[in-house]
């Protein structure tokens, strides 16, 4: 069976801001087509879209390396000893995988690999396994520290690391527990294929439709309690921000969300307009307390497509030209919307169930689908077209 994909679109300006910064602490770039552009990583759009439908939901999901800490503090907390929760954080590790994961033993086996997981409930039922199975886990501290007395002061190798004394499929059991957004965006734990979901979300690098460079911004810290003879600035600094025109574009693999969601429609319709609404809605906070980007998309696209999503990425291949007098948001709507019908004519539209847009531009577009009059409308058009029958051949 063929997959089907929700293909999104969307054109947004953003002011002078730094929506996501990269290693030197500056606006990201790409240079496409010869020319630079501004951009947000795909990984920065997936994290706070994730973290805004949790908030929707009220049901929150953890990356993180901590999980064998957290769980040895929960566990000092029930009056264990330090070494003996120390032991047992590392069995955590030890015990999720036949291989175990690797470790950080003076950290509290803080793992090598980031974890995700639901974050209410899997550090208590951690401790509970561990709980369950503690004269275990004293056996085995027990005869870790025997061993390492022996081979004091001798040449001896170092005792071997204990065996996993965990059930591993009930920390296995934990560890695949899944959240509505782990069902979205996926998740991978080498070792353990039970935990692992296919991701049904695809996301590119949105970037200026046309040419972006780093502009500088000039700021001081005013000294509130000068000394005498003080000018008033305490510090001096220059932040470097972009503005532009951002085309972003990411598609939902409606076939594998399914299959994560075990075929429950009422559940993947929801969490389909929770999504698109997030798509629409999210700016990426970074600076944002100095810049408050917080524009709307100028236009959003969808369309609901069998077979393979659709960018339209290449539209701006070739830096979009400022309008007469001046502005990127028109000429960028009608270049993307002219590419939409040179995509429709080349490869046809037999495997294109739905399509629609809206926009605050006041021309219509000729390639985009039914213009609709607000975002809640198009949200609505675009679950709809999702469960379409496919069209049958010409």
């Amino acid at each position: 069976m063929h997959a089907r994909y929700l293909d999104l679109h969307a054109v947004q300006h953003h002011p002078p801001s730094c929506l996501n910064r990269d290693n030197h602490n500056l606006p990201k770039m790409l240079t496409i087509g010869n020319a630079p552009r501004a951009a947000v990583s795909a990984q920065n759009q997936r994290r706070n879209h994730r973290l805004d439908i949790e908030a929707d939901l009220g049901e929150a999901s953890a990356r993180t390396r901590e999980l064998p800490p957290r769980v040895a503090g929960r566990l000092r907390e029930a009056d264990w000893p330090v070494d003996l929760a120390h032991f047992a954080a590392g069995q955590i590790a030890r015990s999720a995988i036949p291989k175990g994961l690797d470790t950080n033993p003076k950290e509290d086996h803080r793992t090598q690999a980031m974890l995700l997981v639901p974050a209410d409930g899997v550090v208590d039922d951690l401790a509970a396994v561990c709980t369950r199975n503690r004269p275990a886990l004293e056996k085995g501290l027990a005869q870790l520290l025997a061993a390492r007395d022996s081979s004091n002061g001798t040449k001896r190798t170092a005792p071997k690391p204990p065996p996993a004394l965990l059930p591993t499929e009930e920390v296995a059991a934990c560890l695949s527990r899944r959240t509505a957004t782990i069902s979205l965006f996926g998740r991978m734990l080498a070792g353990l294929s039970d935990a692992e979901v296919t991701s049904a979300v695809q996301t590119a690098p949105a970037f200026t439709t046309h040419t972006s460079d780093l502009q500088p911004d000039f700021f001081t810290a005013v000294e509130d309690w000068p000394a005498q003879g003080d000018r008033g600035s305490a510090h001096l600094d220059t932040a470097f921000l972009t503005t532009g025109a951002f085309y972003r574009f990411t598609t939902v693999n409606l076939t594998d969300l399914a299959r994560n969601l075990d075929g429950n429609h009422s559940d993947i319709q929801h969490l389909i307009s929770l999504f698109i609404r997030t798509f629409i809605m999210t700016v990426p906070p970074a600076k944002k307390t100095s810049t408050a980007p917080h524009t709307v998309p100028d236009l959003v696209a969808y369309a609901v497509r069998d077979r393979r999503p659709v960018s339209y990425a290449g539209a701006f291949e070739q830096p979009v030209q400022a309008a007469p007098r001046g502005g990127y948001l028109t000429p960028t709507y009608q270049v993307l919307d002219t590419h939409a019908g040179t995509l429709s004519q080349l490869i046809g539209t037999t495997h294109r169930i739905g399509h629609g847009y809206a926009t605050a531009q006041p021309q219509d577009a000729k390639h985009l689908g039914t213009r609709h009059g607000d975002f809640d409308t198009l949200i609505t058009a675009a679950v709809t077209d999702t469960t379409a029958p496919t069209q049958a051949p010409a």
